[in-house]
């Protein structure tokens, strides 16, 4: 891969560098906070060397894959220093999307730090466990304290990344929360202080991650009120005094409690849900782990996990579902690349299954298991069966990063040496589960569409067969200008071979023209449909048109809509193309399927998905 090309062509698909306001990295993904979301063009995108997938809802999320961390190097070189310029998104963000923006920013760039400690200090336990290393010793007890360094300074790796997601001066905002964890201040607090008059209560800050989100936020609105009314030949010093003056107090007094309870408060919900559930909540939150994944919804897990080892040192839903999970994809891709005749999917299954074996998914989810409904199936039953037994044998996890082969001391529990033998039992059950399953179940396919996600029950999304059996075309291929341009949807032209058009999904019948050429559909998402049969056949005034339904009617999947007569309509002159178009595509993200290809009624043709 051409690292400097593919990041050329992902920053002019997305908009330009005028339209970034915000970058980080994760495993496998470049994560850019669009000013405009609509300006980046995902088809294109996906299309770029080095990119396997696009993902639009909060982020705008690039699939990359291994070499995620060269392309970073290589777009931030293009972005520069990123700035907003007060420019504000054309669109509204709702309120729930902006807060998840605000915890994705925040939490995702802690990971490496709190993963590399907690392996670090993971390898000492089994160390020790095993009696290679005595934990008396010296050289255990400072090579424990560095791998405990991440943890217990927390707040201030959190003061670090909400102030760099707000925008304020980091370094103060960092003495702000550093105060709060000084020797100095936790032995007065332990003794009992008192400031201004007021009780101060007794709380180590130490590993805490709310009581400091909660400090920043504050210290963003007095460094912007006092830099408003500062003189700027005094700004430099008065500004920051001042913030710190008012910051610390307040979150001694108010901030820090209150975060410190919220942080309580957030693990033992969790924990009572466990308690309450046991087993089956970690069965089914490992099954449904590939549709978080796909969708991202799975970073929404991260607060709670870093909140609970900095709570309790330890986490038992996530991580332990995490484990079945990921090893699970890692038997099903191995299934697959025996299985294919493939080349290009066998070895594309090889890569992504010792990939998904050391805890990366991405390239195993994007690569092999959304684009066929049987692996995706063999993976959440394989899941299902892991986490069912990781949940009833209650592993708990250790570190916070990727649960695979090479972070599976994670698991290792000084106090109960057989955590991490049921560890590696997990692993052992997911991929076996996995591996017959999708051997029994894996058919080979031709896939001609990267974005072929193949998860109906996905939020916000609808896949839709063909309305009618023939050739598919591009939409810019119609021969209409109106539809081709695209003004009235975004969806594809059908070359009909038989005059027959049926629902694509289950969904209420909106109108119907008097001549029956055209009928609209809604769908259970709110997706807004239109097929046209023919260009120009309204001038045949209905004649060689039968229609079976009529406004109001709720049709299913596969029902006959309306026959048409293609000799009829050939024989006047009339092309017969059948145009399918989402008409409300501003509020969806539509993707097309096997382009140039003969579909049946059975064939997928258009996935609809909430943006």
């Amino acid at each position: 891969m051409n690292y400097k090309e593919t990041a050329t062509q992902i920053v002019t698909l997305i908009g330009g560098k005028e339209n970034v306001s915000h970058l980080e990295h994760c495993s496998t993904r470049l994560r850019f906070t669009l000013k405009d979301k609509n300006k980046a063009d995902i088809k294109k995108l996906e299309a770029v060397d080095g990119v396997m997938g696009v993902r639009q809802n909060v982020q705008c999320q690039v699939i990359i894959g291994n070499d995620v961390v060269e392309v970073y190097d290589e777009v931030t070189k293009l972005l520069g220093e990123l700035s907003d310029n007060g420019e504000q998104p054309k669109e509204k963000q709702k309120i729930g999307a902006v807060i998840l923006d605000f915890i994705i920013s925040i939490f995702q760039p802690l990971v490496p730090a709190i993963a590399g400690g907690g392996i670090l200090k993971s390898l000492l336990m089994l160390a020790s466990i095993s009696g290679v290393m005595s934990d008396q010793s010296q050289t255990y007890q400072i090579l424990d304290l560095i791998g405990g360094a991440p943890l217990y300074f927390l707040p201030i790796l959190v003061a670090m990344t909400t102030a760099n997601k707000l925008k304020v001066n980091q370094l103060v905002a960092v003495s702000a929360v550093g105060a709060l964890i000084l020797p100095g201040m936790t032995a007065m607090l332990a003794e009992g202080a008192t400031l201004f008059s007021f009780g101060v209560e007794n709380i180590a800050y130490a590993s805490q991650v709310f009581p400091a989100i909660l400090t920043v936020l504050f210290y963003a609105q007095m460094e912007k009120l006092f830099t408003r009314f500062s003189l700027k030949s005094i700004r430099i010093f008065f500004v920051p005094m001042m913030s710190l003056l008012i910051t610390v107090p307040v979150a001694l007094l108010i901030l820090g409690p209150l975060g410190y309870n919220v942080g309580t408060i957030f693990s033992s919900a969790i924990i009572t849900l466990y308690n309450q559930f046991g087993w089956l909540a970690t069965a089914l939150l490992a099954a449904i782990l590939p549709l978080m994944v796909v969708t991202g919804m799975h970073k929404a897990m991260i607060p709670y996990a870093v909140s609970s080892m900095s709570e309790l040192g330890m986490e038992l839903l996530y991580l332990p579902a995490s484990l079945a999970h990921n090893i699970a994809e890692s038997g099903a891709c191995f299934a697959v690349s025996v299985k294919t005749k493939d080349k290009k999917l066998r070895s594309t299954a090889i890569s992504a299954g010792i990939s998904a074996m050391f805890g990366i998914t991405e390239p195993a989810l994007y690569g092999v298991t959304i684009l066929n409904k049987r692996v995706l199936y063999g993976v959440m039953g394989a899941s299902l069966i892991g986490g069912g037994f990781a949940g009833i044998v209650a592993i708990k996890a250790f570190a916070l990063v990727g649960p695979g082969l090479a972070s599976i001391t994670m698991f290792a529990d000084k106090s109960n040496p057989m955590n991490l033998i049921w560890a590696f039992a997990t692993l052992g059950l997911s991929f076996v589960v996995a591996f017959i399953a999708v051997l029994l179940l894996f058919q080979d396919k031709k896939v001609e569409e990267t974005e072929a996600v193949n998860l109906e029950k996905a939020v916000g999304m609808e896949l839709l067969s063909s309305p009618v059996a023939g050739r598919v075309i591009p939409l810019s291929e119609v021969k209409d200008d109106v539809f081709a341009s695209g003004m009235v949807g975004a969806g594809v032209g059908i070359i009909p071979e038989i005059g027959e058009l049926v629902a694509p999904e289950e969904g209420e019948i909106t109108m119907i023209f008097e001549t029956n050429h055209a009928v609209g559909m809604k769908l259970k998402n709110g997706a807004e449909l239109l097929f046209h049969i023919g260009i120009d056949t309204v001038q045949l005034e209905g004649a060689g048109f039968t229609s079976f339904v009529k406004a109001g009617d709720y049709v299913l999947r596969g029902q006959r809509l309306i026959e048409f007569d293609l000799k009829k309509i050939t024989a006047a002159g009339f092309d017969p193309t059948v145009i399918c178009v989402v008409t409300n595509q501003d509020r969806y993200t539509v993707s097309s399927f096997n382009l140039e290809n003969e579909v049946t009624s059975e064939s997928d043709l258009l996935a609809v998905t909430t943006i």
